[in-house]
């Protein structure tokens, strides 16, 4: 699955930010979708996750009541909402697919996108 993220940019705590993933090539409602953070200084995170099997969602504590995953097959676009910001979500946020229903670790996700830059200001 080729990926591609956007929708980042230069916002101010409180504010909203929806990020967009595309997806093209093979068959996109197969796979579930991550979207990881890489922040200064931190190791790669994954932050939501929605699975093909059955949509059930996943979200890092650090973003739980902030942030929405959803997803669109026939569009074959995901996204993350992110309300409430704060600078410690500043980062690169990138997309990834696995073919796990409930894929938590890096290594489990096999197609990535590049990455777009999230920076909050305080």
């Amino acid at each position: 699955v080729q990926l591609q993220a956007s929708g980042g940019g230069l916002v101010q705590a409180g504010d909203s930010l929806r990020l967009s993933c595309a997806a093209s090539g093979r068959t996109f409602s197969l796979y579930t979708v991550g979207w990881f953070r890489l922040a200064p200084g931190k190791e790669r995170e994954l932050v939501a996750s929605i699975s093909y099997r059955d949509r059930s969602t996943y979200y890092s504590n650090s973003v739980k009541g902030r942030f929405t995953i959803s997803r669109d097959n026939a569009k074959n676009m995901a996204y993350l909402q992110m309300d409430s910001l704060k600078p410690e979500d500043t980062g690169v946020y990138s997309c990834a697919t696995s073919g796990r229903p409930r894929a938590r670790d890096v290594y489990e996700y096999e197609d990535w996108g590049q990455g777009t830059l999230v920076t909050v200001s305080s």
